[in-house]
């Protein structure tokens, strides 16, 4: 019961997190490098409207959502835009970014585990005999509401059939009037505050730490070559794929081997099915 409960719920952690990651290359085909940069920002940014200017917590919410979402905009219009395209300048750029974002909040005195979020709710409850707190549930239930409102979303808004079209055929779209530098800002913008709005939901149950922001970065590329890059179904089974695994890897041998499972997975995905569970790319077979 244990294993189930965990491991569903880290599951959902690492959907959350690696969501924002997956929809941008989904639309854009761009990697965003610095996801885990912006997920700490977004945290952090809600930790200063509440602790130093004041506000209270959910207008926070929303000022760190909309600041991460405007900082991934410009981030997009003033350097991605001018090389996209170039694939390894892409990979590049945006981990130079965030690596300049996370070492800059570093140097501006985000260090030690002195920064936390507050929970949204308070207290635990016993399942099946299980201990879990209120904290984890409300992730849970997030994350599919979350997932419930992107589909509808892309399904039943203009801006959303039209972020479908660019993912399906660029061209295609394009020939219909769709501006695809404009939608692919939309994507990173979007993919921003997403990465935002999972270090608010997720932060509470630790502390923010520059850190952080690899290991997200780590296991949403994880989540996104197993499942199948720009597949957001594959994602969400990658996610409980590498949830569970480390799960069981924390229960059986050490917590400190989590990052280890994620990294065997990536290598031996690359090794037997290049293209992830559902990748659209084609196999590397095909290409020889």
């Amino acid at each position: 019961m244990e294993i189930l409960l965990f491991g569903i719920i880290n599951s959902v952690t690492l959907s959350l997190t690696a969501l924002g990651f997956t929809l941008v290359y989904s639309i854009s085909r761009l990697p965003n490098f610095a996801h885990g940069a912006l997920y700490v920002t977004g945290g952090y940014i809600v930790w200063l409207c509440v602790n130093t200017l004041g506000l209270s917590y959910v207008p926070g919410i929303v000022v760190g959502i909309v600041a991460t979402s405007i900082i991934g905009a410009l981030m997009y219009r003033m350097i991605i835009l001018r090389i996209r395209g170039m694939q390894i300048s892409e990979i590049i750029a945006t981990y130079a970014i965030g690596l300049a974002i996370i070492e800059g909040l570093r140097w501006g005195g985000l260090r030690g585990s002195t920064f936390t979020l507050p929970s949204f709710l308070a207290g635990s409850i016993e399942i099946g005999g299980i201990a879990v707190d209120y904290q984890r549930l409300f992730v849970l239930g997030s994350g599919g509401v979350v997932f419930a409102a992107l589909g509808l979303f892309v399904k039943f808004t203009k801006t959303g059939l039209a972020l479908k079209a660019i993912a399906q055929d660029e061209r295609a779209a394009m020939m219909l009037g769709i501006d695809s530098d404009r939608k692919a800002l939309v994507s990173f913008a979007l993919g921003s505050g997403l990465s935002a709005f999972a270090a608010v939901l997720i932060l509470p149950l630790g502390s923010i730490v520059v850190e952080t922001g690899y290991n997200v970065l780590i296991y949403s590329i994880a989540v996104s070559i197993i499942g199948g890059l720009g597949s957001w179904g594959g994602a969400i089974v990658a996610s409980f794929i590498i949830g569970f695994a480390q799960i069981l890897t924390e229960v059986f041998l050490s917590t400190q081997y989590q990052m280890v499972i994620s990294l065997l997975a990536i290598i031996v995905t690359l090794l037997l099915k290049p293209s992830g569970i559902f990748g659209k790319q084609k196999e590397l077979d095909d290409r020889v």
